[in-house]
């Protein structure tokens, strides 16, 4: 039996990543064993390549400002585990960790001894959480963000009342497939019959496979650039600020932390997320609860500035698709002032042409270093990038240690310099812990 919150995450840990074949039976079964919890939850399902858990707390933000309590579920969590599932964007605390553990505890432990392939994996036991969590209803809403790619995935047993589907992009190739439209075949995996979907910028052969599969589920599409339109207004002293447009629905300078064009993309996924869920619960949708969420929106590690003498910038910049949006803002917006950029990467990305693009910002210099990977996965041996860079003919420079490198770039700074640190979530998880524990590293 589990007795403590340690015991609980050490439980959830020790599970098996996943199992050969891709199913959600295991899932299904697994969730009628607690009684469906799944089918008591208000629900709007959010999957992508990048972008998910911004266009998640934009769509958090705007349903707060109307008053509603909103419940999350996200992944990897960045400080602590309990962040995956919160309420209002507080984690649940340790005690309900425990609890809902022990709740999930005896049906793995049966579906171990009844299944050939064994009992749930990892992410199926924290997905029935959250489901079992939400039933209960502690929150009039709740925003699922998808795990890995859509069909397959642990949370796709939801039918939500509008699902979101953010980019199609380069990551999980091993597992997601090896071309763009195998990729979109697999978030559009998360399309219901006749659930609504709305549709981020994505490639034109990406967005004929997620057409199809709509016109297929009866689901009604409203797709960026299209249906909905945002216009980019650029950014001035770390605000962004864009117009927006959907219909009869004009939004003009609305206002986001959150820099680059790819945040106003997130957040015009939200706002029309927001109208078509608004419209389905025949409600009128509400400016200044757009507004205002909008402009209170804040997502950690993505582009988080957390010092400003020197300025230091995060970012959980962690496939191909995610450099090119940070290549894209600091070339528009930051192209004054030199960028010290500090890489740590996961060994299964791909770093080479991560650090490649990285490189190619013309006032910028680029460093790598180590750090720890999350269990059997190891982080990108810097030498073997930097040797990938000088087959470029160009220089990458290599700190060890990234205490030391932090430290030791951050005091090169000139007032109008910007470190950025950026790579794996993993890594920008133990920099912030660092930060934290370290709060007058840059004093």
């Amino acid at each position: 039996m589990i007795n403590s919150y340690q015991e609980a995450l050490a439980f959830i840990h020790g599970r098996t990543k996943f199992k050969k074949i891709p199913t959600l039976k295991r899932m299904r079964r697994f969730l009628d064993e607690l009684g469906a919890p799944d089918k008591r939850i208000n629900a709007i399902h959010i999957a992508g390549t990048n972008g998910k858990g911004s266009t998640l707390a934009f769509l958090r933000n705007i349903f707060q400002e109307d008053g509603k309590t909103v419940g999350s579920f996200t992944s990897p969590f960045l400080m602590k585990f309990n962040e995956r599932i919160s309420v209002n964007g507080v984690p649940i605390s340790d005690s309900e960790i425990l609890r809902l553990a022990q709740t999930v505890y005896p049906i793995v432990k049966k579906l171990d001894d009844e299944l050939p392939e064994g009992g749930p994996t990892e992410f199926e036991i924290v997905t029935a959480m959250m489901f079992t969590y939400f039933a209960e209803g502690h929150a009039d809403i709740v925003l699922i963000e998808v795990g890995l790619g859509g069909l397959f995935d642990s949370t796709n047993v939801i039918v939500p009342k509008v699902s979101v589907i953010t980019s199609i992009g380069w990551d999980h190739m091993h597992i997601l497939g090896d071309t763009l439209p195998k990729i979109a075949a697999q978030k559009a995996g998360i399309i219901k019959s006749g659930v609504p979907v709305v549709v981020g910028g994505v490639d034109q052969e990406s967005l004929k496979v997620i057409q199809k599969t709509a016109q297929k589920k009866g689901s009604p599409i409203q797709i960026l650039g299209s249906d909905f339109t945002v216009t980019d207004l650029g950014e001035s002293s770390w605000q962004q600020s864009f117009d927006f447009k959907s219909g009869a629905h004009h939004f003009d300078q609305l206002h986001t932390g959150l820099l680059g064009d790819y945040q106003t993309h997130n957040a015009a996924l939200a706002i029309e997320a927001y109208l078509v869920y608004q419209q389905l619960q025949s409600a009128a949708a509400a400016t200044e609860s757009v507004e205002k969420g909008v402009a209170a929106t804040q997502w950690a590690g993505r582009f988080e500035r957390v010092s400003t003498n020197p300025t230091v910038v995060l970012d959980g910049a962690h496939n191909t698709s995610a450099v090119d949006q940070i290549v894209k803002l600091l070339e528009t917006d930051f192209s004054s002032g030199h960028i010290t950029i500090l890489m740590g990467i996961l060994a299964d990305k791909q770093a080479d042409k991560m650090v490649e693009k990285m490189d190619t910002i013309p006032n910028a210099t680029v460093y790598l270093t180590q750090f720890s990977g999350p269990g059997k996965r190891s982080a990108a041996d810097p030498k073997k990038l930097e040797h990938q860079l000088e087959t470029v003919g160009d220089q990458a420079l290599i700190i060890d240690d990234w205490h030391e490198a932090i430290s030791t770039l951050a005091g090169q700074l000139a007032p109008e310099d910007m470190l950025l640190i950026t790579g794996s979530l993993y890594f920008i998880s133990d920099v912030r812990q660092y930060l934290k524990d370290n709060p007058r590293i840059f004093k």
